[in-house]
Order: C-alpha cells, then structure tokens, then sequence
C-alpha cells in the first residue's frame, strides 16, 4: 500500500474513534460528569474537562479532515490518545477506585483492554506522522490527504 493510503486509514479510524467518543459523552453528559467526578485524579477539573474532553476530540476530528492541517491532526490525535493512555496508567496503578466514564462499546471493556486499546492508538498516531513527514517533500508543499 502506498503511505498516503496508509495515513488515510489511520486518519479515518481516528476520525471514527473521536466522532464515536464525543458524541458518547455528549448525548450522556450527566453520566460523564458525574463519573469524571469521582476520578481521584480529575475531581477538582471533572467540570472543565467533561466539557473540554469531548470538544477536543471534535477539534482534532476537523483538523484530520481538512488536507492543510492533517498533519497537525495526527500530532493532537497521537498526544490526546497519549495523555488518554498516562491516565489509565495512572489509575490503574495508583488508585483504588477506578472510575468509568467511558460510553458506548468502550464501557465494556475492562481497563487493560482499554489500555491495549489506546497503546494500538497511539502506536497508529506514530506510524501516521512518520508517514506523514516521510512522504511530504521538504521543499515543496506538505502531503494532501484524501480525508
């Protein structure tokens, strides 16, 4: 396969993934909240960030989908699943009550499932910028993905 329909498929199950993953928390916002809430780490932010999660994940959802600023889209997209996969660490290793704000498919998945989950995510994240860059010529404009 040629690189740019690789960054292509990355770029589309990323756009899948956060469509998938905000409208989830927007349609059952009280539920989110309510369990961010109860996050040892996120207590004192769960307003901001049952706000600020989902908005983000659609910001980087634009950014993949318009050819200029796919590049940028797959950078937020790695560095949000990275902070996404350092908070289950974080949980998992220094919490004893682990919260579940997650909806959808993803709520049945235990936590280490869903670290493997995000670690697949982030390894795609990577391998879409290598690509990315890898492809893009350095004196001429950068890569045009069909997203």
């Amino acid at each position: 396969m040629k690189r740019k329909t690789i960054v292509d498929i990355i770029a589309y199950l990323f756009i899948l993934l956060f469509v998938y993953a905000s409208v989830n928390k927007l349609a059952d916002y009280r539920a989110f909240s309510i369990e961010l809430g109860k996050s040892p780490l996120l207590t004192a932010f769960a307003d901001w960030v049952a706000w600020g999660v989902p908005v983000v994940e659609l910001v980087v959802v634009a950014l993949l989908t318009v050819p200029r600023w796919c590049l940028a889209g797959l950078y937020a997209a790695f560095s949000l699943m990275t902070m996404f996969t350092a908070y289950i660490v974080a949980i998992l290793k220094f919490s004893d009550y682990i919260p579940c704000s997650c909806g959808g498919v993803l709520q049945n998945m235990t936590w280490n499932q869903h670290l493997v989950f995000n670690i697949f995510f982030v390894v795609l994240g990577f391998v879409g910028i290598m690509l990315y860059e890898k492809e893009a010529p350095k004196d001429k404009a950068p890569l045009q993905p069909a997203v």
